[in-house]
């Protein structure tokens, strides 16, 4: 359905909340992304910008024909450096000299119901200077204080602000003005601490400046994955490697395990 109404659609991917979308794909996925892309478009939100990063050359030089055309209502499909994951959101952040609409990421690999943006939006309205995002897990803390392994961290139940929630990009997370900021100060000092693992920088970026992240709903929400993408994700690996558990060893200090523990993660 989204390739048919892809293929037919002349229409603006484009509307006018004042909001950025941004994502990246790479390798066969630049293949399908389009399908991700129509799915926002399709939107009854839809972002000021949208914005696809391709950190190949080549890639960007022989874009998909469905790619051609939703550049031409509108995408913007733009070079980037390979920052792996962090490539959905930090070439935006680098790009920028101020910051005055905030940054919704998504994932190239998922197909977004039509209310998706606006269901970002609303809860963004109710709580600016906070992170929304739909699928929400918070780190737990042994009897020492130290985080338990990653795979047992349990699932947000509920819409308050928590120190330990971890926003998941896969759903689409918002990062307002005041976030991308500090993410701008901290610049790509991820590439030596969390190179594969964003979710869990821009959470302990977060921690240490005092952002608030919310779950939008009460349970997490984890959209419809595009069928054939899934072979070999960076997810899996992290997760059946102990990848996550490794860079969290690394990447709180005490100082950060003491503000997950004061809300009684």
């Amino acid at each position: 359905m989204l390739g048919r109404r892809e293929r037919r659609s002349t229409d603006s991917v484009l509307g006018t909340a004042p909001v950025v979308v941004s994502l990246t794909s790479y390798g066969s996925r630049i293949d399908t992304v389009h399908l991700a892309i129509e799915s926002i478009a399709r939107g009854s939100v839809r972002p000021a910008r949208l914005i696809l990063w391709i950190d190949s050359v080549d890639d960007l030089a022989a874009l998909p024909p469905a790619l051609e055309r939703q550049k031409a209502r509108g995408l913007e499909v733009l070079l980037a450096t390979n920052y792996g994951p962090h490539t959905k959101y930090y070439p935006y952040v680098e790009s920028q000299t101020r910051f005055t609409v905030p940054i919704v990421t998504a994932d190239d690999d998922i197909l977004y119901p039509s209310d998706w943006l606006s269901g970002i939006m609303a809860a963004s309205s109710a709580h600016p200077d906070s992170i929304v995002g739909y699928w929400i897990r918070r780190m737990s803390l042994d009897a020492d204080g130290l985080p338990t392994t990653y795979t047992s961290w349990p699932y947000a139940s509920d819409t308050r602000p928590h120190a330990a929630n971890v926003p998941l990009g896969v759903s689409g997370v918002l990062y307002p003005t005041g976030m991308l900021e500090h993410l701008r100060e901290n610049g790509d000092a991820f590439l030596s601490i969390a190179p594969h693992t964003d979710d869990l920088w821009l959470h302990a970026i977060a921690l240490r400046s005092g952002v608030p992240v919310r779950q939008i709903a009460g349970k997490p929400v984890h959209f419809l994955t595009l069928p054939g993408t899934q072979e070999v994700t960076l997810a899996s690996e992290n997760l059946a490697g102990s990848g996550n558990d490794r860079v969290v060893a690394g990447l709180y200090s005490r100082s950060d395990l003491e503000k997950v523990r004061g809300v009684g993660a």
